[in-house]
């Protein structure tokens, strides 16, 4: 009977025991509750704990920065833009005590945060124009080209407070609220800014618009530019082929000039024979086999004729 009893003790001591210690990891914090009840404080101390057996419960939180991301919302700006408005946060588990008891669970803190950050959003982004949830700084742009509901002098004109600020404003109105449920909210950032549908598809249009009219002076200049390059290779062109005959003239004036020059010092030698031989070759170019010339026999073009026979 008692190596029974015995085990029953053991096996209860050990139930006891492991039902009296819990650990906590280092990225967790924890609380007690008894029958519902808060128990003592929160506990972020790494390591192993102890607590009432039974009768008590841990319930554990992440003590590490968590992120929520809420859905677009549609906020009418200040100078009457409609935009879709994308925010996100990063916020932990501050004060597990004050969490447990105003909110519970992650869950329902993020609940919490997209009625608080969400209406905050909503009122400061409301409160400013586009150009300033756009903006940053005043930066200048490289090419300033005009769009659907943002011209050319309003997209260029001085921000007086601009995306950085109006984030850090919704921080500061949202961060003193969600600190009542136990919750620290370190940054708030606008993800995306973008026009609702029907401004959206009015705003690609003018921008496909825009794009097909620099596209064409872009095809309009570099006509241009490629007219201006042939006019100005015909114009090389006829200055070197000018240059080139004036060149080839020159070469064929000195070289009928020495032609003649040679002919003449040939042909000065003997005069007679110049004569013969001029005359034979006007004989070979102006008789033919049917050519028929009437002329008087005193005549000089007889002469070698006269003397062969």
């Amino acid at each position: 009977m008692k190596g029974p009893i015995i085990g029953v003790i053991v096996v209860g001591g050990l139930l006891t025991l492991s039902s009296s210690l819990y650990t906590i990891s280092e990225t967790e914090q924890a609380i007690i509750t008894q029958f519902g009840e808060l128990v003592g404080q929160a506990h972020a101390d790494p390591g192993l704990h102890m607590k009432m057996p039974f009768i008590q419960q841990v319930i554990r939180f992440d003590k590490r920065w968590l992120e929520w991301s809420g859905d677009p919302t549609q906020i009418v700006t200040k100078d009457k833009k409609f935009l879709w408005v994308d925010t996100y946060t990063r916020w932990r588990v501050k004060d597990p005590t004050l969490f447990y008891q105003r909110v519970r669970d992650e869950r329902a803190a993020q609940s919490r945060l997209d009625d608080i950050v969400d209406g905050d959003t909503r009122n400061v982004v409301a409160s400013n124009d586009l150009i300033e949830v756009v903006r940053t700084t005043d930066r200048k742009f490289a090419e300033v080209e005009e769009t659907a509901d943002m011209g050319t002098a309003e997209a260029s004109r001085p921000i007086t407070t601009g995306r950085t600020k109006i984030t850090q404003s919704i921080l500061d109105k949202s961060r003193p609220i969600v600190a009542e449920f136990g919750i620290e909210l370190v940054d708030v950032q606008i993800k995306r800014v973008n026009y609702v549908q029907d401004v959206q598809q009015k705003v690609f249009e003018r921008m496909i618009s825009e794009r097909r009219r620099v596209a064409e002076r872009s095809r309009s200049e570099g006509q241009g530019k490629a007219a201006e390059v042939r006019g100005q290779k015909e114009r090389e062109l006829k200055g070197i082929q000018s240059e080139a005959y004036r060149k080839a003239q020159e070469i064929m004036g000195k070289a009928d000039g020495e032609s003649t020059r040679i002919y003449a010092e040939a042909y000065s030698r003997d005069p007679e024979l110049y004569q013969f031989l001029k005359t034979m070759e006007t004989y070979r170019k102006t008789f033919a086999q049917d050519t028929t010339l009437i002329l008087s026999t005193e005549g000089e073009f007889f002469k070698y004729l006269k003397q062969s026979r």
